[in-house]
């Protein structure tokens, strides 16, 4: 494979990533703005706390989505060190979110619900790019392609095809 097709390759897999990470985070942005607004007006919660109630249950959704669509074709081993990652993440997301939330609330007083949906939203935004960058680096990391070589030599070879000798390796 050229240089110039490896490159096409890992462009196309990235957009193919980046569309279904934001399918999943659309479908959370839905669920934290839905459940924001709700408790916006439906209770007495002051806004910063209804945003952190809000982004909690999205979190919920978002994991389910990465978990089983986006990366689902990523390493599934130690599911436990996944989940407390993504938490871990998620969290930092969440002060990154709810801080310029907080910060347009309290520091600004801007407090109209048209106001709080602006800075909740670029919150949101903020966030999601680090998001992005943990969940892929540090979450759902893709298997080491040695490992990944190993695996499919093992099951050539479990499956008695033809091995080669180290001298007649490319």
């Amino acid at each position: 494979m050229s240089e110039r097709s490896a490159l096409r390759s890992r462009l196309e897999a990235l957009s193919r990533e980046l569309v279904k990470f934001g399918a999943v985070g659309g479908a959370g942005v839905l669920v934290n703005f839905a459940v924001f607004n709700l408790m916006r007006h439906l209770t007495d919660v002051p806004v910063v706390r209804a945003s952190i109630v809000a982004t909690i249950v999205a979190t919920g959704t978002n994991y389910l989505g990465y978990r089983y669509f986006t990366y689902r074709d990523r390493d599934k081993q130690g599911r436990t060190k996944e989940l407390t990652l993504f938490l871990l993440f998620s969290v930092i997301g969440l002060v990154i979110e709810n801080g310029v939330l907080y910060a347009a609330t309290y520091g600004f007083d801007w407090d109209t619900p048209l106001q709080s949906n602006v800075f909740k939203f670029l919150g949101i935004g903020i966030a999601t790019l680090f998001r992005f960058w943990s969940y892929r680096t540090w979450v759902f990391r893709t298997l080491p392609a040695r490992e990944a070589v190993e695996r499919a030599e093992s099951f050539l070879a479990d499956g008695a095809a033809p091995q080669h000798s180290a001298g007649s390796r490319r």
